[in-house]
């Protein structure tokens, strides 16, 4: 066999291939055999139809047809390894020449990734954040503790914000009520936000068996967008009381006796997660400052379909969630233009990213054990809440064992370059991360990375680590804290009752 490869552009390529007829054989022996399981010629059982007669009645060029098609994807991977090119998508395949007997040859144009190498990288510096856990952040999260603590009083009053009603939904459109935007015995907190424009204020001073109407649009449903005129029916309003803080709360809502326990405890945690997102960050950070060295050309086809791929998954958390794609864009302030924009120069910087990396991992002759595949996909199916056994089986079922091979070398591509950076905090601190690392290990007793954004997104997904406000960690952190037990929780739902 003869492979030629022509440069089309520095990202994509041509293969044409020469292949003398005699490696077909055993194609074309398949392709008889296959046939002559599926003709019927008197005289002959199936699978026992000589060649002359399927070539006199079935035709030799359907099946030359068959054995070329059973021997493309072969004959198409053998060039691809001489060439030593590292292809990206499917291949655009012309059969050029078939002359039966003597030559078959084709033609298959596919995108590559672009030849370079990865620059030095030792002397990068980065700066992350502060791994500072503030008193009003263990306060914060206390307080988020305690919201999860509190219970309901039936209150024999008007409602205000902050209170809990209990409310029926009548939704009209010229009359006729609007059966998927109706609802009875909602519970509503009061100044929330989280339903129909007006329902706030319609509330407000409403007690219960009192009713009010008002106009608003609807958010959801067949006719989400649509002005409707919805009455408001209260049930009952009730006020939302807090546990006091001492060390009866700390009792109910934890393990520990006392609430300085509690407090110690939260700080502790919260210190474990700013950590890991410094070490989260110091990797995404690395990542960019690397790229930031390298200028090479992308395809544009893989570009595309990296911006379909993002598009479709925002697309799923949107329906998720009850939203449409305007109303993200409203709520974000963004025009459709700038988001398509943002969309696509984080799909080149990740596409950009995934081949640095690939390349990093075949400069520095990196590879991945088997170990290390079984950790990885022991660490998946903890986040999945699966089975390891079972979503190793549908890895290999659905052959998606490539690519977690190649997730893993990034990875470790990218904890390579992490090794040769300087880290320093804002306050102008220099960071060992590996000691950060072994400090975090010690405290779980099993290995800890902070790997969430290691593949080709890491450097997009560095700035949104950074923009985590106080509260989402702290709430994060709540999550985590012993009151997260399912016995904790059962005695809030008891005492709410």
């Amino acid at each position: 066999m003869k492979t030629d490869v022509e440069e089309l552009t520095p990202t994509r390529v041509k293969l044409t291939v020469e292949v003398p007829f005699d490696e077909l054989k055993p194609n074309l022996d398949k392709a008889y055999k296959e046939i002559s399981q599926q003709v019927r010629i008197k005289g002959f059982r199936p699978g026992k139809v000589p060649a002359p007669l399927i070539d006199k009645y079935v035709g030799r060029g359907a099946v030359l047809q068959e054995a070329v098609n059973d021997a493309l994807p072969e004959l198409y991977g053998r060039a691809v390894e001489e060439s030593e090119i590292f292809v990206l998508g499917q291949p655009d395949v012309e059969v050029t020449e078939l002359d039966d007997g003597t030559q078959f040859a084709f033609t298959a144009e596919v995108d590559i990734r672009p030849k370079f190498e990865v620059p030095d990288y030792d002397g990068l510096e980065v700066v992350v954040d502060d791994a500072e856990v503030t008193d009003e952040q263990v306060e914060e999260t206390i307080a988020n503790l305690r919201e999860r603590f509190a219970s309901l009083t039936n209150a024999e009053r008007a409602a205000e914000e902050g209170d809990f009603a209990s409310i029926d939904l009548v939704a009209k459109i010229d009359g006729e009520e609007i059966e998927d935007a109706s609802t009875t015995g909602y519970s509503y907190e009061v100044g929330s936000g989280s339903a129909v424009e007006g329902l706030d204020e319609a509330l407000v001073g409403l007690a219960a068996g009192e009713d009010k109407t008002f106009t608003g649009t609807l958010v959801g449903g067949e006719h989400a967008g649509e002005e409707a005129e919805i009455t408001v029916t209260v049930q009952s309003v009730k006020v939302k009381n807090l546990p006091d803080l001492d060390d009866e709360f700390a009792q109910l809502a934890s393990e520990f006796d006392t609430i300085d326990e509690l407090r110690d405890d939260v700080r502790t945690r919260l210190g474990r997660q700013v950590k890991l997102q410094q070490l989260s960050e110091a990797r995404d950070k690395a990542l960019e400052a690397l790229l930031e060295k390298v200028d090479i050309p992308l395809p544009e086809k893989v570009v595309e379909e990296e911006i379909s791929r993002r598009n479709q998954q925002l697309e799923q958390q949107l329906q998720m969630a009850g939203m449409t794609k305007e109303d993200y864009l409203s709520e974000e302030e963004k025009s459709a233009e700038d988001f398509d924009t943002e969309v696509a120069d984080a799909a080149r910087l990740a596409v950009k990213g995934g081949f640095v990396l690939d390349q990093l991992a075949v400069q520095e002759e990196l590879g991945v054990e088997n170990e290390e595949l079984s950790e990885y996909v022991v660490t998946q199916a903890m986040q999945m809440g699966v089975q390891p056994q079972q979503l190793a089986e549908y890895l290999t079922q659905n052959n998606q064992l490539p690519a977690i091979v190649s997730e893993v070398l990034r990875s470790k591509a990218l904890n390579l370059v992490v090794e040769h950076v300087t880290v320093k905090d804002e306050s102008g601190n220099e960071i060992d991360v590996e000691a950060v690392q072994r400090e975090l290990n010690g405290e779980t007793g099993e290995t800890v990375q902070a790997e969430d954004a290691e593949d080709a997104e890491s450097a997009e997904t560095a700035a949104e680590d950074a923009e985590e406000t106080p509260a989402e960690t702290a709430e994060a952190a709540a999550e985590e804290a012993p009151a997260a037990e399912a016995k904790d929780e059962k005695d809030a739902k008891d005492k709410e009752a």
